[in-house]
C-alpha cells in the first residue's frame, strides 16, 4: 500500500484574482477585496481525479480540518489517518509539524496543495529525504516541485512509485517586493520529485539581460499594431511590457496586469473584476502574454488575474504572445492551465509567438486533455 502525506494550505492562492500577488500574511485584505478560496477547490480537482483503480491502495496522512481531512471527507475518501491537529487560522509552523509527522509515519511520498511559499516550508521539512509533489493552488509557481495542473498530479500519483526520481530546485521567493514589482528569486534548497515529462514543470528561467535589445524590438513591433479604440491587457514581465518603453509609457505594472486604450495607460495592477468591468465597457480587446521562460507556462502561474470568466470574455483568439529568442530556446513546449480544464483544451495545439520584428515562432501548447 502506498503511504501519501497530504496536505492543503488553506490560504494559498487567494491573493491571484485579486491582484496581490501573493498571499503570504495577507489573506485577510485579500478577503476583504472578494478573494475566495482557492485550494480546496485544487485539491478536490485533484483527489477526484484519482483513479478509482488504485485509490484502494493509498493510505493518506493528513492534518485534521481544512489542512486535508476536509478535502478528503469531500472525496468521500476514508482511507486516511490524522497525524496533527493544527490550530486554524494555520501557517507556516502547522505546515512543518505536519511533515515531521509524516516523515515518522515513513510516508512515501509528500502532496501538497499550495505555492512557493507553501514548497519551502515542506522542503525546509523534508529536505531530500523523500520525494514531494506540489498541486499548483499558490499565486506564483516558480519552484520546480509542481504537477502541471492537478489533474496531472493524479496521474503521477498513479503512476508512483513506479517513476524515475529527480532532484529540483526550490525558489524563495520575497513576496514583498514581488508586490512593489521587483522579482527577486533565491534558490531555498533542493527537492526531490517524480521525474514525469508533461506533468511535472520545471523550474523559473531568469534573464541574464542580454536580450535587452530583442526586447526592444518585440515592444516596437507591438507598438506598431496597436489598433485605436481596442483594449490591450498586458500581462507580467519585461516582455509584455516592453510595448509601454516602445510608446514613452511610465509608471506601468511591471508583475501586474495593465490597461492600455489608443496608446494610453488607462488603469494599472488589475484585478480580475476590474478586467471583467472594463470588457464590459469595451468590445474590442487583446490580451498581451509573455510564458515563464523555460517552465512554459502562459496562463496560470502569477497571472490568474486572467480567470476563465475573464479568457472566455475576452476570446482566447485575442490572445497575442511574445517571448525573446533566447526565452524560446529554453522553452520547448507551452503550459495552459487556467482552472478550467474545458477551456485548457480549447487552446489550438500550437500557438504563434512574437519574438522580434516581423519575427515569429510557432511553440507547442501541451497535450494537456484533463
Amino acid at each position: 500500500m502506498k503511504k501519501i502525506g497530504f496536505l492543503v494550505n488553506p490560504i494559498s492562492g487567494m491573493g491571484g484574482k485579486v491582484a496581490l500577488k501573493g498571499t503570504d500574511g495577507q489573506a485577510d485584505y485579500a478577503r476583504s477585496l472578494g478573494a475566495e478560496p482557492v485550494s480546496e477547490i485544487k485539491a478536490n480537482s485533484f483527489l477526484n481525479s484519482l483513479n478509482s483503480n488504485y485509490i484502494s491502495d493509498i493510505l493518506f496522512f493528513t492534518p485534521a480540518g481544512p489542512m486535508g481531512e476536509d478535502s478528503l471527507k469531500k472525496a468521500g475518501l476514508k482511507n486516511y489517518r490524522i497525524i496533527s491537529n493544527p490550530d486554524y487560522p494555520s501557517d507556516a509552523e502547522d505546515t512543518k509539524e505536519a511533515c515531521e509527522a509524516m516523515l515518522s509515519e515513513n510516508v512515501d511520498l509528500i502532496i501538497f496543495c499550495g505555492g512557493d511559499g507553501t514548497a519551502r516550508d515542506v522542503v525546509s521539512v523534508t529536505k531530500t529525504k523523500i520525494p514531494v509533489l506540489g498541486i499548483p493552488s499558490g499565486v506564483k509557481m516558480f519552484s520546480g516541485v509542481f504537477a502541471v495542473t492537478p489533474e496531472a498530479g493524479a496521474e503521477i500519483l498513479g503512476l508512483f512509485p513506479d517513476v524515475l526520481i529527480s532532484e529540483t530546485e526550490v525558489l524563495d521567493i520575497d513576496e514583498e517586493e514581488y508586490r512593489k514589482g521587483n522579482l527577486r528569486a533565491e534558490v531555498f534548497g533542493i527537492a526531490k520529485v517524480p521525474a514525469i515529462p508533461h506533468k511535472r514543470q520545471g523550474g523559473k528561467w531568469v534573464s541574464s539581460g542580454s536580450d535587452e535589445r530583442n526586447r526592444k524590438e518585440i515592444g516596437d513591433f507591438l507598438a506598431e499594431i496597436i489598433q485605436d479604440d481596442v483594449l490591450y491587457l498586458v500581462g507580467a514581465g519585461f516582455t509584455a511590457k516592453s510595448v509601454f518603453d516602445s510608446l514613452n509609457l511610465s509608471g506601468y505594472t511591471m508583475l501586474g496586469v495593465d490597461a492600455l486604450i489608443n496608446r494610453e495607460i488607462i488603469q494599472k495592477d488589475l484585478s480580475e473584476k476590474d478586467i471583467l468591468n472594463l470588457l464590459r465597457r469595451y468590445k474590442s480587446v487583446k490580451i498581451i502574454l509573455s510564458p515563464i521562460g523555460a517552465q512554459g507556462f502562459l496562463l496560470g502561474r502569477g497571472n490568474q488575474q486572467f480567470s476563465p470568466d475573464v479568457l472566455k470574455k475576452a476570446g482566447i483568439e485575442n490572445i497575442i504572445v511574445a517571448a525573446t529568442e533566447a526565452k524560446l530556446s529554453v522553452t520547448n513546449e507551452l503550459f495552459i492551465d487556467t482552472g478550467d480544464p474545458s477551456l485548457n483544451i480549447m487552446f489550438p495545439d500550437s500557438i504563434l509567438v512574437i519574438c522580434g520584428d516581423c519575427m515569429a515562432q510557432r511553440i507547442p501548447v501541451a497535450g494537456l486533455k484533463n
